[in-house]
């Protein structure tokens, strides 16, 4: 327990920048990342090995949404499983800082994990509509068009900003950082990952699921076409 304390005092001091980040992100899920890194470090575990536990809870709930059929102990067992995994992604680069610093690899392993997690999520939605077709109303085929359309949203989103910090210019050594907007903190609620998993509590609604999904797919739709607009614009003034 005592080095648990101690690398929670450490990481309380190396916490990233909560600059263009949700207010589920801030309060929720980097506080609890920061308590399973230093679990994480107790134990010797390694920033690649928490990244695997991630990813490991998080396609046993993936794998659940495709195979079972929904009901509301379902729900509430893959928003666990999601939002479980969600912490341990945020506690990979937190152990890794901890720990002195990440590698070129782990960034990369966290990466593929995330866009997978993404990409197969929304294709486990597909697969749950056409499986169970009358527990979702999904009868008509076109409803098969809005996972395909969230994913596309999703995936594109993520590659775009991960491109957009790779490519934008970096701020000069020892300039002050940002500080962090709270209504931006707020706007972005409704795109976060950590938000999006609490769809799959009403999974054993049916007709409310099958709702609830779409609307936060044509939110994500809309938040796309801002970020892409945003990010060009912003890369638009840095020299080649």
């Amino acid at each position: 327990m005592a080095k648990v304390g101690t690398a929670l005092r450490e990481l309380r001091g190396a916490q990233k920048s909560a600059k263009g980040v949700s207010l589920y992100s801030r309060f929720v899920n980097r506080p609890a990342g920061r308590y399973l890194a230093a679990v994480s470090y107790a134990l010797g575990l390694t920033p690649n090995q928490v990244t695997l536990v991630s990813a490991a809870f998080s396609f046993a709930a993936v794998a659940a949404v495709a195979l079972a059929a929904p009901s509301w102990g379902l729900g509430v067992a893959v928003w666990a499983a999601l939002a479980v995994g969600f912490a341990f992604d945020s506690a990979d680069g937190q152990l890794a800082r901890l720990r002195g610093g990440g590698s070129a690899a782990g960034e990369w392993l966290d990466h593929v994990v995330d866009c997978a997690k993404l990409t197969a999520l929304h294709t486990c939605v597909l697969i749950a509509f056409y499986r169970f077709p009358e527990a979702y109303g999904t009868g008509g085929h076109g409803w098969l068009l809005v996972p395909l359309g969230f994913q596309f949203a999703s995936v594109v989103t993520f590659f775009g900003g991960l491109l957009t910090e790779k490519l934008k210019a970096r701020p000069a050594p020892g300039s002050p950082a940002a500080a962090p907007s709270t209504v931006r903190a707020v706007a972005l609620l409704p795109v976060d990952y950590g938000v999006f998993c609490l769809v799959f509590l009403v999974l054993g609604g049916g007709g409310l699921f099958r709702w609830a999904y779409a609307g936060l797919g044509a939110v994500a739709a809309l938040f796309l076409v801002a970020f892409l607009a945003k990010w060009f614009r912003e890369l638009s003034a840095v020299p080649r």
